[in-house]
């Protein structure tokens, strides 16, 4: 039996603020539930669907109940990673005037890709990571 990761949350002190974040980072679409504080966000083409399997899983974006995580503090909870198809150097760039942070500066990990973390306008940390290295080696083509 597998226990596959299927679905991921985000929470959110001001959950619009968030929403403006992610779609003109990553694309991502949001769609709220009713009157609900809690959106489901649609990741791209080739994530999991209730029809279709994928290689990616969507996920839903909620108001906190809490304060914001403390900057500095360690991680609490799990972390999102974000496979990015295309450079990653200008998306992590770019994140950071979107109002992001750096929580981990992208760094090449031989045989991994290039992998860095940010901290959301709400402290949130997230990962992106590229197969493709700073000096454009491609590690999942040298892998196969």
């Amino acid at each position: 039996m597998s226990n596959l990761v299927v679905h991921f949350e985000i929470h959110a002190s001001e959950p619009q603020r968030l929403i403006d974040f992610y779609s003109e980072l990553l694309g991502w679409t949001f769609t709220q539930f009713g009157e609900m504080e809690y959106w489901a966000i649609a990741t791209g083409e080739g994530a999991v669907g209730a029809d279709a399997p994928g290689h990616g899983i969507n996920g839903g974006l909620t108001r906190r109940s809490g304060p914001p995580p403390e900057a500095g503090a360690p991680v609490n909870g799990a972390n999102v990673v974000v496979g990015v198809d295309g450079d990653i150097d200008a998306l992590f760039a770019r994140g950071l005037e979107l109002g992001g942070t750096v929580a981990m500066a992208l760094d090449d990990m031989p045989s991994v890709g290039r992998l860095g973390y940010l901290l959301d306008p709400d402290g949130n940390v997230f990962g992106l990571i590229s197969s493709i290295l700073s000096d454009g080696t491609d590690v999942m083509a040298s892998a196969g």
